[in-house]
């Protein structure tokens, strides 16, 4: 395994020398740094493209003006730009907006396009397989520029204007009761009549709940209280565990039942107290506390079998903390919605933040959030879709082999053949694809970015090409590059835990 990945590191280390000396060649013979000098009237015009020359080294040829660059850059120093900035802070600043924008919706697109794959691969040629497939291959084929632009008059100029008055008009409730109805009766399947039966109970149930937020005026000032907590919190129990080990591993049911009701016991506590005057290493501190106790209590209820009762309660008391954060979040909703800043407009259309906003933890949270929706959407509804096709294409692929069959006929349950066996053998070309992912997601989404207003990743390589300014395209290019390297040999890696028959030696 050691001289695996050293060999690895040696090969790729000769392919970055490569590959960063071609591109800061191409990036240098694109065009004239100074040329918007020599164009200029300013007085002092040979002063300044002087200036300019000594800064980027521009009178040295560049096959040698690369190796100063690699020698600058072994230092930590990936020089200045045009406008003389150090690229280091610009670099820095990129990164953090390009992660803050992206990752989040990557990893919510990569978990949702693998479990309605999943989903529609296991109710294949069913009512739901067909819409998956018409709603993937429809999101696959939009242009990410024009699902923003209708994010931004939907999602946050209509969506405002409908939040000063949060009402939910009869023919809505009747449409978004029939489209749930007809979702979970796809998504169950069965006989005629048991779909039926699904039908009229997830129809009647979403009106009564889009009634009861539409009368109480909910999205104007919303909570999940203790009532709906506490049914969640168990919901949450019994679904991980249902999924994870399976209702008949009595330890781990009975372990996450004991992790939710400690949740339900702290919710006051947490809510009234000890979340206020909230900072965020704290927020972390106690995320991380809420996991470790809850894997310690599947610990040491968990008996012969520890491990998957410990996982199974370690995300029911991830999940069951969060709630309780959603929750503290929501308190905070009115008081941001109706601000002096927002002015009843929480929606954002540009930007990452809301200047002089001020406001504790919670309120700056949700701005982050809000500003964080839109493009965070327009890329989960381009990226779900590929993620969706190709679980699905994996899983089917997987359950047709004979291994399946075998632990079929061995009596093995419909959950145990698809999660344990089926699923992990099912991750493995995904993951190629999530490793080369990897690359666009520092590398930002770049007409996302632009829409919306971000100044990440791709903007700094787009700035850099059309100012013919090497520097910052050269410090996107190394860290892309560098990371996308990383994390294809983490997939090597990857496939051997996930298959033990690959060997990576």
């Amino acid at each position: 395994m050691a001289s695996f990945i050293i060999r690895r590191l040696i090969a790729s280390i000769f392919v970055l020398f490569a590959a960063t000396f071609l591109m800061y060649i191409l990036t240098t013979f694109a065009g004239d740094p100074l040329e918007e000098l020599r164009q200029g009237n300013a007085p002092n015009k040979a002063e300044l493209i002087e200036a300019r020359t000594k800064l980027l080294n521009l009178d040295v040829p560049p096959p040698l003006r690369y190796f100063l660059w690699l020698g600058a850059l072994f230092r930590g120093d990936f020089g200045v730009s045009v406008q003389n900035q150090p690229v280091n802070i610009l670099l820095g600043n990129a990164i953090t907006s390009t992660l803050t924008l992206v990752t989040t919706a990557t990893v919510v697109a990569i978990i949702l396009g693998l479990t309605v794959g999943i989903i529609s691969a296991l109710r294949q040629y069913s009512g739901f397989d067909y819409s998956v497939t018409l709603i993937s291959f429809l999101f696959f084929s939009l242009p990410i520029f024009w699902v923003a632009v209708l994010l931004k008059q939907y999602g946050a100029i209509q969506l405002n204007n409908w939040l000063a008055e949060p009402t939910i008009a009869i023919p809505v409730i009747i449409v978004v009761s029939l489209i749930a109805g007809v979702l979970w009766m796809s998504l169950l399947g069965g006989k005629a009549k048991k779909r039926f039966i699904v039908f009229g109970i997830a129809a009647v149930a979403t009106a009564a709940v889009l009634i009861y937020l539409s009368a109480t005026q909910w999205f104007a000032d919303p909570s999940i209280g203790i009532v709906v907590y506490s049914a969640s919190a168990i919901g949450i129990a019994f679904g991980i565990t249902a999924i994870s080990t399976g209702l008949r591993n009595r330890r781990a049911l009975y372990a996450s039942l004991v992790v939710a009701v400690l949740g339900i016991a702290l919710y006051f506590p947490m809510i009234n107290y000890i979340l206020n005057g909230m900072t965020l290493w704290f927020f972390l501190l106690l995320m991380v506390l809420a996991i470790v106790v809850s894997g310690l209590i599947g610990f040491f209820m968990g008996g012969a079998d520890r491990g998957p009762v410990v996982r199974t309660t370690a995300i029911v008391g991830f999940l069951t903390a969060a709630l309780i954060a959603l929750d503290k979040y929501m308190s905070y909703w009115a008081v941001y919605a109706n601000s002096s800043r927002v002015r009843g407009r929480p929606i954002a259309t540009v930007g990452a933040s809301t200047p002089g906003l001020g406001g504790n933890f919670w309120v700056q949270g949700i701005d982050l959030y809000t500003h964080l929706l839109l493009p965070t959407i327009a890329i989960i509804l381009i990226s779900f879709a590929g993620y969706t096709r190709y679980s699905r294409a994996s899983l089917l692929e997987v359950m047709n082999q004979d291994y399946i069959r075998t632990a079929r006929a061995k009596g093995l349950t419909q959950r145990t053949v698809v999660v344990r066996h089926a699923f992990r053998n099912a991750l493995i070309p995904i993951t190629t694809i999530i490793a080369f992912d990897v690359g666009a997601i520092v590398g930002g989404a770049v007409v996302t970015e632009t829409v919306f207003g971000w100044t990440g990743m791709g903007r700094l390589f787009v700035d850099g090409i059309n100012h013919v300014d090497p520097n910052p395209v050269m410090a996107f290019f190394v860290v892309t590059g560098t990371l996308a390297v990383l994390f294809n040999l983490i997939a090597d890696l990857v496939y051997a835990a996930l298959d033990p028959r690959i060997k990576v030696g």
